[in-house]
């Protein structure tokens, strides 16, 4: 741990009241044979991006490459300082994305697996599953679509490749703001496709478990960004009031 820990990070983690870093870090290189691997706990600083959060998120993050004296001499250099994403991707790189999907509630069959509709003269239920599996064996399994929880996951989706990395957030903030969000302060990134969850949830990004064969050369061109508004569909859809014709 830092002697100087980041702003709100003991909202997340009970601190200690001093820190023997040197000490810790002395006993780790005396027992540097009996350690597997390093890792580093590394925290968000949601402040700096300008969501209404204070508490940080806590991940641990495995050091590789090199041998295991090499891997602490990277981790003592990391210790107490701010990581950008411009220090671990570059542009037109691939990476994964984890975060956790939208949350649905409890939902029907019909919602959280697609199954067809029972004709209107079913008996008990339209909305389910007719045989929900034979006498033997005597259980239902877990393949028949049921009832339950519909969304609020941890999914991983691979590969999604980087466009532009940037560092001013007006570059791409729209007039008005994202609708949900607001205005983009710091660096940001562009991604090719979409991502799971909602506006303002956490977004972790890693480099790619399986990478795709052809990877471009060269980055990618982009030409133009649009900075129209994006609630200009909503002031268009409205109804105009009705009128009223005197006589």
């Amino acid at each position: 741990m830092d002697e100087e820990p980041p702003k709100d990070f003991d909202r997340a983690l009970v601190l200690p009241e001093e820190f023997n870093t040197e000490e810790n870090l002395k006993k780790i290189e005396e027992n540097i044979e009996e350690i597997a691997e390093i890792r580093l706990l590394a925290a968000t600083q949601p402040r700096l991006v300008g969501v209404p959060k204070k508490k940080p998120d806590i991940m641990e993050i495995k050091v590789d490459g090199g041998s295991i004296k090499e891997q602490i001499e990277y981790a003592k250099s990391l210790l107490g300082k701010t990581v950008s994403i411009t220090d671990v991707f570059k542009e037109g790189h691939f990476m994964d994305v984890v975060a956790i999907t939208k949350g649905k509630g409890f939902q029907g069959p019909v919602k959280r697996w697609g199954i067809k509709i029972l004709p209107r003269k079913s008996r008990k239920t339209k909305r389910g599953v007719a045989a929900i599996g034979p006498w033997k064996p005597p259980r239902v399994l877990y393949t028949v679509p049921r009832a339950g929880q519909m969304g609020y996951h941890q999914r991983t989706e691979y590969n999604k490749r980087i466009l532009k990395i940037g560092i001013d957030g007006k570059n791409v903030t729209p007039k008005g703001g994202f609708l949900k969000y607001g205005e983009v302060k710091g660096t940001y990134v562009i991604v090719d496709g979409s991502l799971p969850g909602p506006a303002k949830r956490l977004v972790r990004l890693r480099h790619p478990a399986r990478p795709p064969k052809k990877i471009p050369d060269s980055p990618p061109n982009i030409t133009y960004i649009s900075l129209e508004s994006m609630q200009m569909d909503r002031w268009v859809t409205t109804k105009e009031p009705n009128t009223i014709n005197a006589s």
